[in-house]
């Protein structure tokens, strides 16, 4: 098959949302993506229709081998579990992935092909071809994220009015943290963001019963933030300090691990720096910070259960009085800097850390604070974007790659944070405006990212932008239902299939009574029967199976929104039913169900087209620009995640993937 261009360069941004780009673009923004569309072609709307779920490692699996999640059989963020009807595992991983990825064809063409942090069936490597490198994969996050992270981020307070050094968890629910530690109250728990997207992950089952909205991804956006506390004082037993600086203590590792610190005062007496040092014995200091400068690239220490590594971490001042009574500073979560395991072949790791720096990680906490979202998160996906298009780029200039499947996760990582807040709630810290100021940042942010490849163009590369996903901004408060982390238990509790056990005094326990439940929802759009002979505690009759689906299915299109008084759920249907939507199959539940349109959570649970507030919708975007690509040309071709791959197979001449559903949308072709 002849080739339509030599080098094909795809760039994945999770999340992003064709009908909120084309509202920043009429606003004036995202030039970089306007001259790719000039350039090349698209529909009007950008859309290409997402499959469902409309979910990560789907939808990126889909992307990759032009197959629906039941061929393909990766169907939910996670897995079923095996062993446990209330359990998920860990989903990205390729040797799960019942399809062959469009990246395999292009390395067995003969042609060197790198995939980069591509969160859905890229990792480890499918093929032995020595044409294929993989970077990562495992998480959706900033790279290496999943493997390399050795603490969390959090702020750090220190103050002339604070008594003790000391850390406290989840303490700041925004940028306006208590200085003084006295009888602190600390933040409710509620969902552990850190840990859901830690290592762990990787090999453990997960078991979160949602009790309630403080438990579930729509809690997220308000998760509060570590922080740790230290007196400031002047500068006292130090081999070296600055006529009139002052000390502090910055305690990492949660408080296991310390630091000492001085701000420094100008030749006008304004306190305006922040040195940090291993020790009062150092006269160097390993980092000195500008005031409200984003700086990444920190090299020291950290420590996790009892063993040090060698970490990189990024810090912003964010406050710091010019008398100097008061400094607070944000801190990233640590990477260790010796961890290659997701990079093959491992001299990837060693070229791209010594020409371009290690990988910095990305924030996943924004509390709703305006300038914690914006100084703090939109800052540390920033880094990641100066640092991931440094390291493409570099890749691209010395490894002479054919094609290139890249992932940057910095949209669907924010907007996590932003999405909901563009409709004013009760639990809102941040106006409309604002919330809607913060996304279209996070768009240009993107359009950055984008801008750094369009040299690309003239050196004979054809460029593809797309996305697993849009996210939307629901008009109400979703119900409890539809969760992605765990069992969504109050909307099936109320219609009777899942119940909860109790203690002696009739407290609910966060423990599933098997005894008495019917069915469970778990995995965002799955609902299990408790069946006898196949589950571990199952009660319900084979033969009922069918009715028992029916009542369900019933009761679930009866279920009222208690604002609107209108139906909850959008679409239930049978497994055998749900492959019309591409759903279903073995890895799929016995119902697959979808939430209505302002009744959502921002993504996962509603179909792909779906729309919401503030210019929001649920689709993925498709732009392609370059050779083999007609220059300014507008289709009308609905265009479809499962096309995607075969388009790139034809692009680069090489022969489809062997599952693949798709086709080619030989409409953009210019031959």
């Amino acid at each position: 098959m002849e080739a339509l261009t030599k080098k094909v360069l795809v760039l994945g941004i999770d999340g992003m949302d064709p009908k909120f780009t084309k509202h920043c673009m009429d606003k004036g923004g995202m030039k970089n993506l306007k001259v790719l569309i000039e350039r090349g072609s698209a529909r009007a709307d950008l859309e290409m229709m997402g499959a469902q779920p409309t979910v990560t490692p789907p939808m990126w699996t889909t992307l990759a081998t032009g197959a629906y999640p039941y061929t393909h059989g990766i169907t939910a963020y996670n897995r079923q579990s095996p062993d446990n009807l209330g359990g998920q595992v860990y989903n990205m991983d390729s040797k799960k992935c019942q399809a062959e990825q469009v990246w395999n064809c292009f390395a067995e063409a003969g042609k060197k092909t790198l995939v980069w942090h591509w969160p859905g069936s890229s990792w480890p490597p499918s093929s032995d071809s020595p044409n294929l490198h993989v970077v990562d994969g495992t998480q959706p996050g900033a790279l290496s994220g999943g493997v390399a992270s050795v603490e969390g981020e959090f702020l750090m307070v220190a103050s002339d009015k604070t008594e003790e050094i000391t850390f406290k968890p989840k303490a700041a629910t925004n940028i306006d943290v208590p200085c003084v530690i006295t009888d602190l109250k600390l933040a409710d728990e509620g969902y552990d963001i850190a840990k859901a997207n830690s290592g762990d992950v990787l090999t453990k089952e997960i078991t979160n019963i949602v009790m309630s909205m403080n438990d579930s991804q729509w809690y997220v956006s308000s998760l509060p933030l570590d922080v740790a506390y230290s007196t400031l004082k002047p500068a006292s037993g130090w081999a070296e300090a600055p006529e009139g600086a002052k000390e502090f203590t910055l305690l990492l590792s949660g408080g296991l691990t310390r630091r000492v610190g001085l701000i420094l005062r100008n030749e006008k007496g304004v306190y305006d720096k922040v040195a940090l040092y291993k020790s009062k014995k150092e006269t160097e200091p390993y980092v000195v910070l500008e005031k409200d400068v984003y700086t990444m690239g920190i090299k020291d220490t950290g420590l996790k259960e009892d063993k040090t590594y060698n970490v990189t971490r990024s810090m912003r001042v964010l406050e710091l009085a010019e008398d100097g009574s008061k400094l607070q500073m944000y801190i990233s979560p640590a990477l260790d800097m010796d961890n290659d395991t997701v990079w093959s072949p491992k001299r990837l790791y060693k070229e791209v850390t010594e020409n371009c720096g290690f990988p910095p990680a990305s924030g996943v906490v924004g509390t709703g604070d305006e300038k914690i979202l914006t100084k703090c998160l939109w800052a540390s996906w920033d880094s990641v974007r100066i640092w991931q298009t440094a390291a493409l780029n570099h890749l691209i200039e010395t490894e002479d790659y054919d094609a290139i499947f890249s992932h940057y996760h910095n949209v669907d990582g924010q907007a996590h944070q932003i999405m909901k807040f563009l409709r004013e709630r009760p639990e809102s810290k941040i106006s409309e405006e604002t919330a809607m100021k913060c996304l279209e940042n996070v768009y240009e942010q993107t359009d950055n990212y984008l801008g750094a490849f369009l040299h690309l163009l003239d050196k004979g590369w054809t460029i593809l932008v797309t996305s697993d996903h849009g996210q939307c901004c629901p008009e109400y408060t979703p119900c409890q239902i539809g969760e992605s982390g765990g069992v969504s238990v109050r909307v099936m509790q109320e219609l009777g299939f899942t119940e909860l056990k109790k203690d002696e005094n009739g407290n609910e326990l966060r423990e599933i009574d098997w005894e008495k439940t019917k069915a469970v929802a778990i995995r965002t759009n799955h609902i299990y029967i408790n069946l006898k002979g196949r589950d571990k505690h199952g009660i319900v009759d084979p033969k009922d199976k069918f009715e028992v689906e029916e009542e369900i299915m019933t009761a679930l299109y009866g279920y009222r929104h208690p604002e609107t008084g209108k139906r909850v759920v959008s679409v239930a249907l049978r497994n055998k039913d749900a492959m019309l939507l591409g759903l279903g199959g073995p890895e799929s539940g016995d119902i697959c169900y979808w939430i209505a349109g302002g009744y959502n959570y921002d993504h996962c649970d509603a179909l792909s087209t779906v729309e919401g507030v503030g210019d929001t919708s649920m689709n993925s975007i498709f732009v392609a620009a370059g050779p083999g690509i007609k220059a300014g040309y507008t289709t009308d071709r609905v265009i479809r995640q499962v096309d995607f791959a075969p388009t790139v197979a034809v692009l680069g001449g090489v022969r489809m993937p062997a599952q693949c559903e798709g086709a080619p949308v030989y409409q953009i072709f210019d031959k």
